[in-house]
């Protein structure tokens, strides 16, 4: 199995499995109930996203990667004929609430 596939069979099994488990109340994590342009975005990008989204210090840092996030997703999701809706909660705003920024 590729490396790639493996990625991809890992996000599934734990997109799945997170809600139903203890682990849902653990670390935030992206998916797209909560990620904009999620469908638009390779397996590689996801991994990479949750990865920068965790790593931000400050709420001011999350916000401006958040906004360049969003600008790019809309950007895809218009060349392939889609309007992007803004998602309800902010990944930011949910780390914030978290303790993650002081």
């Amino acid at each position: 199995m590729n490396d790639t596939c493996l990625r991809i069979c890992l996000l599934l099994v734990f997109s799945f499995a997170l809600p139903t488990c203890t682990w849902a109340s653990g670390p935030w994590h992206a998916a797209g109930h909560n990620t904009a342009g999620w469908r638009f975005m390779t397996p590689d990008e996801r991994v990479e996203h949750q990865r920068q989204m965790r790593s931000f210090k400050t709420l001011d840092e999350c916000r401006a990667y958040q906004g360049e996030h969003h600008a790019l997703m809309a950007e895809r999701a218009l060349r392939s004929g889609v309007v992007l809706k803004r998602k309800a909660g902010s990944g930011c705003e949910q780390l914030r609430q978290r303790g993650k920024f002081k």
